[in-house]
């Protein structure tokens, strides 16, 4: 029994522990990006370490002071016992006691009156257990601004959640706008016959599902240069059905020139029709594809899903 008892209390010390140390991971991150600034968070008033389990109770605040510090510095932290307890107001013929959360005119006020001559607190930072991991909540004292607000948990779970609720109100707002959205597309068909080639394209439609722009094929056809158009399909898992129509270049000039003996390069014709599969590869930057062009050449190979040929520009 006593076994039985204390496996629920490891596991939540454990998912507790983890979740602290995705905060030691996610705030200095925060400072790096220009997200929070130092000067805005210190010195820093630590207003509540509340554990949420009773086996919790005394290891729960040293752990969380402790994340804390290793994030500011121990310097940057002041303690605020007051914070924690109940208020008892004793005045003539009246007995006041007070549970309920501070208000930032009260966190003030009691860091007047324990900081003595040292500079005054710049936040307030709440970090209290919860089932899933912790909670943090950082509060500018100057203007009661909130300066951060997340429940973490081991695995990020909500703030990847946050992120997806984000994303989709994005995308909502870009299709209104009507703004389109640009791919860059390289395709690597190499068996049993080659079919390689980049394509720039938009995606547009009010459902999204329309992708359409310029193709430059380096095999079947060589230095061809032409148009691209697909579909996506949703429901066979974002299959993309298209085709391409290009231009053999080096076949043009030499037409061009030679108009009365047509020649043509590496099997290539001067205009190349290419039907094509693209299927993306789960939630990866890779898709299968398979082709087959009117020179006669079939291709399955992958493909790579905005691939950026010079990653330092935007």
């Amino acid at each position: 029994m006593v076994l039985a008892s204390s496996l629920p209390a490891m596991a939540q010390r454990e998912t507790t522990r983890g979740a602290l140390s995705r905060l030691e991971e996610a705030l200095p991150r925060r400072l790096n990006d220009g997200v929070l600034a130092l000067k805005d968070l210190t010195p820093a008033l630590v207003v509540s370490t509340l554990p949420a389990f009773e086996q919790t109770r005394a290891w729960y605040p040293a752990a969380a002071v402790t994340a804390l510090s290793r994030v500011f510095g121990a310097g940057a932290l002041r303690a605020c016992e007051a914070c924690m307890a109940q208020r008892l107001t004793v005045e003539d013929g009246r007995l006041e006691q007070v549970a309920t959360s501070l208000s930032v005119q009260d966190l003030v006020r009691l860091d007047e009156l324990t900081r003595g001559g040292s500079a005054r607190s710049v936040s307030a930072i709440w970090l209290d257990e919860t089932m899933e991991g912790v909670a943090i909540r950082i509060v500018d004292l100057r203007n009661g601004r909130i300066l951060l607000a997340e429940n973490i948990d081991p695995n990020l779970t909500s703030v990847i959640e946050s992120r997806k609720t984000v994303s989709q109100a994005e995308e909502l707002e870009r299709r209104a706008r009507g703004d389109s959205l640009t791919h860059l597309f390289v395709d690597l068909g190499l068996l049993p016959q080659q079919h390689v080639s980049l394509d720039w394209l938009e995606q547009w439609g009010p459902d999204n599902a329309n992708l359409s722009g310029f193709s430059l094929s380096v095999v079947d056809p060589f230095a061809g240069l032409g148009v691209a158009y697909f579909r996506v399909i949703p429901i066979a898992f974002n299959l993309m059905v298209g085709a391409k129509f290009l231009l053999s270049v080096p076949i043009a000039v030499v037409n061009a020139f030679t108009p009365d003996t047509p020649m043509g390069l590496l099997g290539d014709s001067l205009f190349t029709g290419v039907a094509m599969l693209r299927l993306p590869l789960f939630k990866t930057n890779y898709a299968l594809v398979a082709s087959v062009s009117t020179n006669g050449r079939v291709a399955v190979g992958i493909s790579l899903l905005n691939f950026s040929l010079l990653p330092f520009l935007p």
